[in-house]
């Protein structure tokens, strides 16, 4: 008996049924083939033996991480985590979607998983992890949470935001600290500004100070996002913790209908004369080289800003200074870097998932990537030694305002709200900035109403 055995390229499992009369034939001419081959001479060398085809190589995992961090500070920030997940034997798919301060990145990853084909990974935060989750779209995480002990590494205020129903869908990064003040100390001597303000009022003396020099005294880039990042620091500096998560995290319409808003808004207005000209549209970073370069004073962003004060070879202290924005020296508004992660069903893309939440919540990467980011680890106990001096006070005044109040979720960056009051308060904030037409009652009562938008 003859067997016959078909050999192909090894491109995926492959198999055939032939046609009876075919096989008849085949065999018929394999058997006088080979009869030949007998009667043929008899000193004639064997014919070589087919060696097996090899085995295929398996493909190593593909993670397909979707995020926003296209800045200097930002992308180096993301190259340290590509590295450790190739370093296990994975593959990295970017996929970085630019601007909005991450509307554009949710944008499309609605219509990614509209259309049933989600990446690996996407850069989601605060409220928004629970309606991911709510759809039962989201990973269960629990393995490697409880292998790594995530409910002892990670503050109850950050664990809780990471879990659906008891179980962690999503994977913290670092923690960023909103409610700063950035400025470039040379402006401000030439000025005659000698101190960081600390208050309002002590601000708006310096900034008159400045304008008058001939620099500009605020760098702001009038993107929505950005005009919202500014007023919630003016609500938290004018209000204080108590009044602003009343207003801004709790939604409560008397709060927000209060003499105090009056007063955040008739502030914020103000600071849009110490703007240039040039500011609308502008994105964020671009502003911060404002400051770096030295044609402005002061901005008002979140510690991601450090990064690129860093990654132009300034220091803290000496090419820049920090500080908590004016009236919000005893509070903290926190903004939490994190990954859902999509259930999957292939096995090797699940493993690319586990590798990826606990590359984020190592020791190594909590390291490398927040003293490029600009902001601290997410771990409790992490050693701040090497960390720069703002990093090391964001730290102290992240434990300290938790345990005394002044630790408040960032609505301007999602952390506070569901996206849909979020986004409707957020257009009444840029509206009011932009037109200078809105008076301050009418702002409060499209505030109001939009606070209620569900």
């Amino acid at each position: 008996m003859f067997r016959v055995t078909f050999f192909y390229r090894a491109t995926g499992p492959r198999s055939e049924t032939l046609p009876m009369a075919f096989q008849l034939k085949l065999g018929a001419a394999l058997a006088v083939a080979l009869l030949a081959t007998a009667c043929g001479k008899k000193d004639e060398a064997p014919a070589p033996a087919v060696a097996p085809a090899p085995a295929p190589v398996a493909a190593k995992p593909v993670i397909e991480v979707l995020h926003y961090w296209t800045s200097g500070g930002e992308a180096a920030s993301a190259a340290e985590l590509k590295k450790m997940l190739e370093a296990k034997g994975n593959e990295w798919k970017d996929f970085a979607v630019a601007g909005g301060g991450g509307e554009n990145a949710m944008t499309v990853l609605k219509s990614r998983a509209v259309s049933g084909n989600p990446p690996t990974a996407a850069q989601v935060k605060g409220p928004a992890i629970q309606e991911w989750a709510a759809e039962g779209m989201l990973a269960n995480i629990d393995n490697v949470a409880q292998a790594e002990k995530w409910d002892e590494l990670l503050p109850a205020v950050v664990a809780n935001v990471m879990k659906h129903n008891g179980n962690y869908v999503a994977a913290p990064v670092n923690v960023h600290r909103v409610n700063w003040m950035w400025a470039n100390p040379e402006v401000m001597a030439k000025a005659g500004v000698k101190t960081m303000p600390k208050t309002w009022d002590e601000f708006f003396v310096a900034a008159d100070k400045i304008k008058k020099s001939g620099a500009v005294a605020l760098a702001h880039g009038g993107q929505n996002w950005q005009d919202f990042t500014v007023f919630e620091s003016v609500a938290l500096g004018v209000g204080g913790a108590d009044y602003y998560k009343k207003a801004f995290v709790q939604l409560d319409p008397t709060a927000i209908d209060s003499a105090t808003t009056t007063k955040v808004l008739n502030t914020f207005r103000k600071l849009k004369g110490y703007t240039d000209a040039a500011s609308s549209g502008r994105d964020w970073n671009l502003t911060t080289a404002m400051v770096i370069e030295g044609k402005a004073a002061f901005q008002f962003m979140g510690d991601w800003a450090k990064g690129e004060f860093t990654a132009a070879g300034k220091k803290p202290g000496e090419g820049f200074l920090c500080a908590a924005a004016p009236g919000t020296g005893n509070a903290f508004t926190f903004n939490i870097d994190s990954f859902i992660l999509f259930k999957l069903k292939d096995e090797a893309a699940q493993k690319g998932q586990a590798d990826l939440a606990s590359a984020i919540l190592s020791t190594e990467f909590q390291e490398v990537f927040n003293q490029n980011k600009g902001s601290i680890p997410v771990r409790l106990g992490h050693d701040m030694s090497q960390f720069d001096s703002c990093a090391q006070d964001s730290a102290k005044d992240f434990v300290e305002t938790d345990k005394a109040g002044g630790l408040v979720p960032s609505i301007a960056h999602g952390m506070a709200v569901a996206p849909a009051a979020q986004g409707a308060i957020q257009d009444v904030v840029t509206q009011f900035w932009n037109d200078d037409k809105m008076g301050v009652a009418d702002a409060q009562k499209r505030l109001v109403a939009a606070a209620a938008t569900k």
